[in-house]
């Protein structure tokens, strides 16, 4: 939605430089007219790119990220991406409804930690053992249990490590958890400031309407 604003903005920054530049040109400088149009075209293409440019500066400073670090953060993201899709693709051999609500649950984690890293990047370093240890390693074990799982004629061992593998995703599941926990918990110290000052408000208020009362 941000993104969206933004183009908006600066599209319409654009076009009303491209308008203003091929005026100006054309009545106060008597330019011809397709002379006009190509100065339009380029002050508009100027409008857009500075515009998009302090806009992403803006954000930069919001976030208090350098552009190293924010090119850094969009490179995780990136592959990041592509690790979501190939865990995705895992749910395709799934055939029991109890695993398939587990994975349900797994995935839903995962993107609402890589969510809340695309909208506000600082919050990478929040949660940087999900993207460098423990994202890896559940698109690793999720893919080689599904293709175990997709076997049609299993040996024992084969069970097995497909039991133990279960396991360890389970465990897993619970470190990702905790990590969108740990991305949250300045949110949540946050709250729980706000509402020991609303309560405060509201006895205060209670107090004087009590004191009123009497």
């Amino acid at each position: 939605m941000r993104r969206f604003f933004q183009f908006m903005l600066q599209t319409m920054i654009g076009a009303s430089t491209a308008v203003l530049t091929g005026l100006i040109s054309f009545f106060v400088f008597n330019a011809a007219f397709l002379m006009s149009g190509l100065y339009a075209l380029i002050g508009g293409s100027a409008g857009y790119f500075v515009t998009k440019q302090l806009m992403h500066v803006r954000f930069l400073r919001k976030e208090g990220l350098t552009r190293k670090e924010y090119k850094y953060i969009k490179e995780n993201l990136i592959e990041a991406k592509a690790k979501i899709k190939r865990l995705q693709r895992t749910f395709r051999g799934i055939r029991s409804w109890q695993q398939a609500k587990q994975y349900i649950e797994v995935l839903v984690t995962v993107r609402k930690i890589y969510a809340n890293t695309k909208k506000e990047p600082r919050r990478f370093y929040q949660a940087e053992p999900f993207y460098y240890k423990h994202l890896d390693s559940l698109v690793t074990l999720m893919e080689k249990y599904a293709y175990l799982k997709s076997q049609p004629s299993r040996t024992r061992e084969m069970n097995e490590s497909l039991k133990e593998t279960h396991q360890t995703i389970t465990e897993l599941d619970g470190h990702i958890k905790k990590d969108l926990h740990l991305m949250l918990q300045d949110d949540m110290n946050t709250l729980h400031f706000e509402l020991d000052v609303a309560n405060q408000s509201i006895g205060h208020i209670r107090k004087h309407e009590s004191e009123a009362s009497k």
